[in-house]
Order: C-alpha cells, then structure tokens, then sequence
C-alpha cells in the first residue's frame, strides 16, 4: 500500500474532471471501476476506484481517489493496494508506487 494525500485550490468539477482523465490516460491499462458521491452543508466528496495492470508485479493493482471540496479549497487523498508480491511479507511494491506517481504528477501539474 502507498498513499498520498495533499490540499490544493480550485474548482471542485473541474479537479474531479482533470484527475479522472489523467488517471485514465495514464496508462494503457487503466480503467474506472466505481464511485460513491456525498454532499451535505456545501461539502462535497467522491470516492473513486481505479485499477491497473502492474507489469513489474504481474498483476491488477488499485488506486482509490477521494476528494472532498468546501468551496475552492480542495482535499485529495490517493491510496494504492495489491501489486505487491509475496505470501507473508510484502514485497514489490513498485507497482503500486509507480500508480501513485500517475497522481503525484497531475497534483505537480494542476
């Protein structure tokens, strides 16, 4: 599991939008798989799931996007699972780094 999480300003739609497709356009593998929506008192947070093939751990690995809004200040939290190897321990977790780095690179860019 990697994680990756910071504030950023702007509009709510238009974030969701941009990281959707970045995701998406990321890798050749990437695909959209569920949401779930809230909003109460002007807050508003999506919870998306992404998947991925890992080609250095020869499996799908996912990433789970939240992004919670109040007005123009912005939450976004991106948390990866299941690329890594091993029974016991976990070990090759470069895919799932390497998913995160998707997200860490469209945050740089915003």
């Amino acid at each position: 599991m990697a994680k990756f999480e910071c504030t950023l300003q702007g509009d709510y739609d238009q974030a969701l939008r941009y990281f959707h497709e970045g995701i998406l356009n990321g890798s050749m593998s990437a695909s959209f798989e569920d949401e779930s929506y809230f909003q109460s008192a002007g807050v508003r947070c999506t919870i998306r799931v992404y998947e991925r093939y890992s080609w250095s751990g020869g499996n799908r690995l996912s990433m789970t996007l939240t992004l919670v809004g109040d007005g123009e200040n912005l939450f976004l939290s991106g948390i990866t699972a299941g690329g890594s190897q091993g029974v016991i321990f976990k070990i090759n977790t470069w895919g799932e780094e390497a998913f995160l780095d998707t997200l860490r690179e469209l945050v740089n860019r915003w």
